[in-house]
């Protein structure tokens, strides 16, 4: 094996999705020497930008939350600015109890804070159970409960079964009988501990966000596609100095005598004074069996949901399609997808790429559910289109479809995920010039990982033993800032 030497201040990170390229982008701004490791043959992991009869589109994620500052910030740094778009309407339905009905406003995940806002959506028994929030004693949430155990508890199963498990679905992938409060929703399980009542908590943290005063677009798309951002931030890597190999995956990392790191990938030997971990957590536990076994029996023990997307572009002449962007589908109404978007409504770019052509596009599969995914590529299409047809009448033949993959894309948050993740990185903290980050930890979310690398990068860099020197020099931003 050949060796590449190391000077002070070099770091490797492992993994080039959004959260590893993120980490290397913030430590190129503080003087670091970067090297990026990546197993597939691209950068941007579960953000990837496609296209369909000629129109561009995503093929993974398709927005970011625009209320937390961190995704759309990077964006911006890496010379996005002027193609951030929110979405042209944010007004969704739901496919349930035989027809599509609008999405109810004033709630929180799913939880109302008063049982008018979810009238056409719960039966009138629903509606009178979830009055009774009221007069029911405190129901203790502890370290950690289920969200859809605490609000059935509240509210009565029909909320969680109509309105919370499509819209925690939609993130996760998840079971919400299964999905930690603390994690999933963590301003609702604070406001919980301190409320009796479940609605009273939750016109609570609507009333603290009127009174912060935020305004804007919650969520937030690129022109071209989300999929792009993580292309945009490996051009800024490669132009700070940063190098990203992809089709190299990591086999073995292990410590060196002299307190720096030993990364071996493929045939070569990469030594460095710092690692960042960026990747799943199947194959961080790999990398860490030798180093820390305690953290990697933990990151074996988290689960994941696979999931499919189904994309179909239609002739736009002649066809009608319900007000929206899209709906979200209850798993306990019996359909096989589980959401749809009507793309070429929802992202104007999209509409304008080619003003002949209308794209949507379907999810499946949620965790436990693998029988659908078994199903090849035409029978997903054949079943999303029969839902289609069902939910909006849609019978048109598509003009091309597309089918991407998920396989363990999703990692699911059980009760008890934060107290894992401190764990894991209890573990992590005993081995000097390691860090961890990515969506297994503290967000599925694209804002929530870029978080997970910052913080990454800003506990390296108070490691007076792990990362040496790694703050001197910052270097200019590409755009003429000073760096992160």
């Amino acid at each position: 094996m050949s060796a590449t030497g190391t000077r002070t201040g070099h770091v490797v990170v492992i993994g080039a999705g959004i959260a590893g390229l993120a980490a290397a982008h913030r430590l190129l701004g503080r003087g670091a020497r970067v090297t990026v490791l990546e197993a597939a043959d691209r950068v941007g992991g579960k953000l990837l930008p496609g296209e369909i009869a000629g129109v561009r589109v995503d093929l993974g994620a398709e927005s970011m939350l625009a209320r937390r500052p961190e995704a759309v910030a990077l964006a911006r740094e890496v010379g996005l600015d002027e193609r951030l778009q929110p979405p042209a309407t944010a007004t969704a339905s739901l496919w349930t109890r035989g027809a599509l009905r609008p999405m109810p406003k004033g709630h929180v995940m799913g939880v109302p804070g008063t049982a008018a806002a979810l009238t056409g959506v719960l039966s009138d028994e629903g509606l009178a159970r979830v009055e009774r929030d009221a007069d029911l004693p405190r129901t203790e949430v502890g370290d950690d409960v289920a969200v859809g155990e605490y609000v059935a508890a509240r509210l009565g199963r029909e909320v969680v079964d109509r309105l919370v498990e499509p819209l925690l679905g939609g993130v996760y992938a998840g079971d919400a009988y299964r999905i930690s409060m603390r994690s999933a929703v963590p301003q609702l399980f604070q406001a919980a501990r301190s409320h009796t009542s479940l609605t009273e908590a939750v016109r609570e943290i609507q009333a603290r966000a009127v009174g912060s005063r935020q305004t804007g677009p919650v969520f937030m798309g690129i022109e071209g596609g989300v999929g792009t951002l993580p292309l945009a931030v490996a051009d800024a890597v490669r132009a700070r100095g940063g190098e990203i190999r992809t089709g190299t995956p990591v086999r073995e990392l292990r410590r060196e005598g002299d307190g720096g790191w030993r990364v071996v990938a493929g045939e070569r030997v990469l030594r460095a004074d710092a690692v960042v971990l960026a990747v799943p957590a199947p194959a961080a536990a790999h990398l860490l069996g030798a180093e820390s076994p305690a953290a990697a029996a933990e990151l074996r023990a988290i689960e994941y949901a696979s999931m499919a997307l189904v994309t179909l572009a239609y002739r736009r002449a002649g066809l009608r399609l319900p007000e929206g962007s899209g709906f979200l589908v209850p798993p306990v109404d019996g359909r096989t997808i589980k959401a749809s978007t009507f793309a070429s409504r929802k992202w104007g770019w999209i509409a304008r790429e080619d003003p002949d052509v209308v794209v949507l596009r379907t999810s499946v599969g949620r965790h436990g559910e693998t029988e659908i995914l078994r199903r090849d590529d035409a029978a997903l299409v054949e079943v999303s289109r029969h839902d289609l047809r069902e939910a909006t009448g849609l019978d048109a033949e598509p003009l091309r479809t597309r089918v991407t993959r998920w396989t363990d894309g999703l990692p699911q948050y059980p009760v008890g995920h934060h107290a894992r993740v401190a764990r894991i990185r209890e573990h992590v903290a005993k081995l000097p010039g390691l860090a961890v980050c990515g969506a297994q930890y503290d967000g599925v979310g694209i804002p929530a990982c870029i978080a997970s690398a910052h913080a990454a990068v800003d506990q390296l860099g108070g490691d007076p033993t792990g990362i040496r020197e790694l703050t001197a020099n910052p270097v200019q931003s590409l755009h003429g800032g000073a760096g992160e």
